[in-house]
């Protein structure tokens, strides 16, 4: 060939428009000797140009011509690939398809000839005609070479439409049960005495039981064997395991042809650890006294393929009536979700957007969702019990248990995930599920599809939009019929009956299904706006009320809501537009009383789940006090601005519920907090800072209304316990102390019934019966407890410390700081109390001992009786107390020395101590670990039960939900009270050594 120097030959602008990516390379190939007869033909350049991948489909078919033994060979190549279109369309299909079979045809020259025949019986081959296709196998290495020649026929439909996704999964399952019965036959006659001795049946499980298989998959098995009559079980089984072994060595096995695929047989009881090959009553026995959830699922696909069938229908017949049992099971809705989690857990983070068949919105999706409704329904329905998803998917949509709309969806969705896995593992024969990232394999995958405009961009988008649908009706799939067998919107069409509705709340993990039933009626019923609205959420909603300890207890509150919200039209709109709002309310709604308590009070606080990380980030003290002031000022009399103050104490404390319940469990957009501690803190610190500005503005509304602008005393309220550390819980009491000074020229009789009244009007105002959550001030740290005067001047306090203070005052005073009221006053009386708090001297050892004993009648007269003191998260051994007393000592004995102890927060002077040398970072992490678990175990009681709590519940659906909170997953329970013993029990240890141990 020759063209004018710098100008491109009028055959390298064809080859482009033909789609060849490297057009120079192609003209050297075509100008090849081998190719010299037919360069020019229009026709070869034509179904080159109709391939995957016109490139590799040219160098294939060269390699093969250069592997012709002498001319006569490649010219009958040639003349039948230019004379015979099907030969044509099938051959150069493959080899722009798939590399590995172009390898395969370089060096098995003839193969080509497996493409020539095309009849009618040729079109669907069943396992009988692949078994003719075996049959001159002789050893591991000729099996090889007449599996990739049966493979190619498969690949060469595939790639021409001749057949499509469903049948060629089901082709590649009849070659791999052809394949298997040949390498059994192998081994039979590799050793035949064994073979005398056992009944041997090797039944298919996954996608070869199934009939959807792919190009590449490990084969799953189970070996069932018997003894022959009058032969020795165990020699039996012993033989019987050795056939069984060297059927999956003959397969598995790498030679100079390569491998066919791995045989896996660890779905088999007990998988690695149990036997390879056990006697029919022996798979019984387990399986009615062992098997978990997932190995019945499993069993829906088992299909006996090889070996002794009859015995392998026997095996099928036995365990089958077992399978339709699972959903009774007492634990199968948390083995379900737990299956699905660890799926989804086990993906590489790097992987995740590129996995076809275990990601969001992938293959797996499809099938575990058909495969639980099939659980479900088919104990009932014998029609479900089909092995092939698609099949089964159908079944399923005949019989109303999923929406037709949907199924056709899904079906669609699916045929397109798996036609994608095919080509994705057809190019090089291996075993992968991820899309590749590299743009030529993208497009020629594309192209391989029939997307030929803009290949890459169009497969990338096809792939997601499938992917989305996949996820979005995943759970719609469970949900969608519930509220068609309700609503009734569509007569004529199939829906779920009562009965088959509630088997699926019930399996969904509903208590009541009845009640359910009920709701949903209520909710999803009628031809308003509301109503479509809601039968469009309710499928997603309800899937992620299921997730959580009690799905019921959500549905009734997501009623509540809708009931009190629902002529709302910016709720509506909320829900609707904002994705992440929907499945926000649903965590909150669904994990415990408190929430859902608060929000009902004032439903409009909603509109905070839809804001995004602003709506539910906890707002600065400075923020809180300046709206309650603002609306304290704009406020007639104190009762209305407490009552103002006090709802907005609500709204921010339902804000802080939520951000703490939507952290603990996460998100399908955010994943979960994974510091417990960041969490504990940003509770302590958002509860404290609202009752700081609960009390600020209370204040402000009492001495307005009694005093106007000025109260005859300087007042200040110093927090004390928790409120002073910045770690109250959502049930915490306030503590503090009363200070006050009058001012001058005030009379100090009138400045402290002023003071008096002030204290009074406050604790009536905020503990007055309302919708609002009250808020206990508790004064009771205050000198001489109960018996002393609420409040007291500076200078009484003074004389006091001076003269009376004792070391379980001192030691309280730890953790005072000014909290509201005049500044300057509450700054000197920190002043006042530093001395005593940080003893320039330290402690004496009387001091240390007094302290100690305090301790120790602490631990024995404080602790309710009846409780467990192990999991007594605030008293018993590695509690709050244990963790804060030893923190504390350290406080008293060395923070006039170390300044960074002098804090009121545990956690920031349990890290001063260890920064100071005073404990080791082991020591300091057990503490710091103990204090974060039990402080986490409050949160969660009273965010579960609704009110404050210092031990486990007793009741399992709220033990399971302070599980969940915690990162628990369902049935994890007894591993949550494991872990805190475990906890506590080293934090205990060394508290004893720190607080009881060394001087």
């Amino acid at each position: 060939m020759t063209s004018v120097p710098g100008r491109r030959s009028s055959t390298f602008t064809r080859l482009l428009r033909h789609g060849f990516t490297d057009p120079s390379a192609a003209e050297r190939l075509l100008d090849s000797p081998e190719l010299s007869a037919v360069r020019d033909d229009p026709v070869l350049l034509e179904a080159l140009g109709g391939t995957a991948d016109p490139d590799l489909a040219l160098l294939g078919l060269v390699r093969m011509l250069e592997a012709q033994t002498g001319a006569t060979g490649r010219q009958e190549l040639l003349d039948t690939l230019i004379s015979a279109k099907p030969l044509r369309d099938r051959l150069l299909g493959v080899l722009g398809a798939s590399e590995a079979l172009a390898d395969h045809l370089a060096r098995h020259a003839d193969d080509w000839q497996a493409l020539v025949t095309y009849e009618a019986r040729d079109l669907h081959p069943g396992v009988t005609e692949f078994e003719h296709g075996l049959a001159e196998a002789t050893d591991p290495v000729s099996l090889r070479v007449a599996y990739r020649r049966c493979l190619l026929s498969i690949a060469a439909r595939d790639v021409c439409g001749t057949t499509e996704v469903s049948e060629t999964a089901a082709e590649l399952a009849d070659l791999a049960t052809a394949t298997l019965r040949a390498a059994l036959a192998l081994a039979e006659a590799a050793v035949p005495e064994d073979a005398a001795l056992c009944r041997l049946a090797v039944v298919a499980m996954g996608k070869c039981g199934g009939h959807e298989l792919n190009y590449v998959s490990d084969v799953d098995v189970i070996f069932v064997g018997e003894a022959v009559n009058g032969a020795d079980e165990d020699k039996a089984l012993r033989a019987a395991a050795r056939l069984a072994a060297h059927m999956m060595r003959i397969c598995s096995a790498n030679t100079v042809e390569g491998t066919i695929w791995p045989v896996d047989a660890n779905l088999r009881p007990e998988g690695r650890n149990g036997p390879l090959v056990r006697t029919l009553a022996s798979h019984r026995a387990y399986y009615q006294r062992w098997a978990k959830t997932w190995e019945f699922q499993a069993l829906l696909k088992a299909r006996p393929v090889a070996g002794d069938l009859a015995l392998g229908e026997e095996y099928v017949a036995a365990l089958k009536p077992l399978v339709w049992q699972a959903a009774e099971r007492e634990n199968f809705v948390a083995d379900v979700q737990k299956m699905r989690r660890r799926v989804i857990d086990n993906i590489p983070t790097a992987e995740v957007d590129r996995q076809l068949k275990l990601g969001p919105g992938g293959l797996r999706d499809v099938e575990f969702a058909v495969q639980m409704l099939q659980l479900v329904h088919g104990r009932a329905d014998t029609s479900l019990r089909s092995g092939t998803t698609l099949d089964a998917l159908g079944a399923l949509a005949t019989g109303g248990y999923v929406g037709r709309a949907d199924a056709a969806q899904l079906d669609h969705a699916y045929r397109f995930l798996r036609s994608l896995e095919h080509r994705i593992q057809l190019f090089r024969l291996r075993r992968t599920h991820l899309v590749p990232e590299d743009d030529a394999d993208l497009r020629r995958i594309g192209r391989s599809l029939g997307l030929r405009t803009d290949p890459v961009a169009s497969l990338t988008r096809e792939w997601r939009r499938h992917a989305s649908v996949v996820r979005r009706l995943h759970e719609k799939l469970f949900y969608r019929p519930l509220l068609d067998a309700v609503a009734q919107l569509a007569p004529g069409e199939a829906r779920l009956s009562a009965a088959a509705a509630r088997e699926r709340l019930v399996a969904l993990g509903y208590a009541d299904p009845a009640a359910a039933l009920r709701h949903l009626e209520a909710l999803a019923s009628g031809v308003t706006r509301k109503a479509a609205i809601q039968r469009t959420l309710l499928p997603v909603l309800l899937g992620w009320f299921a997730e959580s300890a009690d799905p019921d207890a959500g549905l009734l509150n997501f009623r509540k809501v809708s009931d009190a919200l629902g002529k709302t039209p910016w709720y509506l709109r909320l829900l609707r537009d904002e994705g992440a709002a929907a499945e926000n309310l649903a965590r909150v709604l669904s994990a415990g009383r408190l929430a859902p308590d608060l929000l009902l009070r004032a439903p409009e606080a909603v509109a905070l789940l839809g804001d995004g990380e602003a709506g539910l980030r906890p707002r600065t003290r400075a923020h809180l006090e300046q709206e309650v002031l603002a609306a304290v000022r704009r406020a007639e009399g104190a009762a209305q601005a407490v009552d103002v103050a006090r709802g907005i104490r609500r709204r921010e404390m339902f804000r802080t519920a939520a951000t703490d319940i939507i952290g603990s469990y996460g998100t399908e957009s955010q994943p979960a907090e994974a510091d417990q501690g960041a969490l504990v803190d940003l509770v302590g610190g958002a509860v404290s800072d609202l009752t700081a500005a609960t009390l600020a503005g209370t204040l402000r509304a009492v001495v307005r209304e009694g005093w106007g602008d000025t109260l005859p005393t300087r007042f200040a309220i110093i927090g004390m316990g928790r409120f002073g550390g910045h770690e109250l819980s959502y049930g915490s009491d306030a503590d503090v102390l009363f200070v006050h000074e009058p001012r001058d020229g005030v009379d100090e009789r009138e400045a402290a019934d002023a003071a008096g009244k002030v204290v009074a009007e406050m604790r009536r105002l905020l503990q007055t019966p309302s919708a609002d959550p009250p808020l206990l001030i508790d004064a009771d740290l205050r000198p001489e407890g109960r018996s002393g005067p609420l409040v007291r001047t500076l200078g009484s306090y003074e004389a006091y410390y001076r003269r009376w203070s004792l070391v379980w005052e001192r030691h309280a005073l730890l953790r005072a700081e000014h909290v509201a009221g005049d500044e300057e006053l509450g700054r000197r009386f920190v002043e006042l109390i530093d001395p005593l708090r940080y003893p320039p001297a330290g402690l004496g050892e009387d001091d240390v001992r007094e302290i100690r004993r305090l301790k120790a009648r602490m631990e024995s007269e404080r602790l309710p009786r009846g409780t467990d003191p192990k999991l007594h998260v605030k008293l018993g051994p590695g509690g709050l107390s244990d963790v804060e007393w030893t923190v504390q000592l350290i406080q008293l004995r060395y923070a006039a020395h170390e300044p960074g102890l002098r804090t009121t927060r545990t956690r920031e002077a349990l890290a001063a101590a260890h920064a100071a040398g005073l404990i080791s970072a082991d020591d300091a992490g057990i503490l710091d670990e103990a204090w974060v678990l039990a402080t986490g175990v409050r949160n969660a009681v009273m965010l579960v039960r609704g009110r404050a709590g210092d031990t486990f519940p007793a009741d399992p659906r709220d033990l399971a939900a302070v599980g969940r909170y915690l990162g628990y997953g369902a049935g994890h329970a007894g591993d949550m009270l494991d872990v805190y013993r475990r906890t506590a029990r080293r934090a205990r240890g060394v508290m004893e050594e720190l607080f009881y141990g060394g001087s």
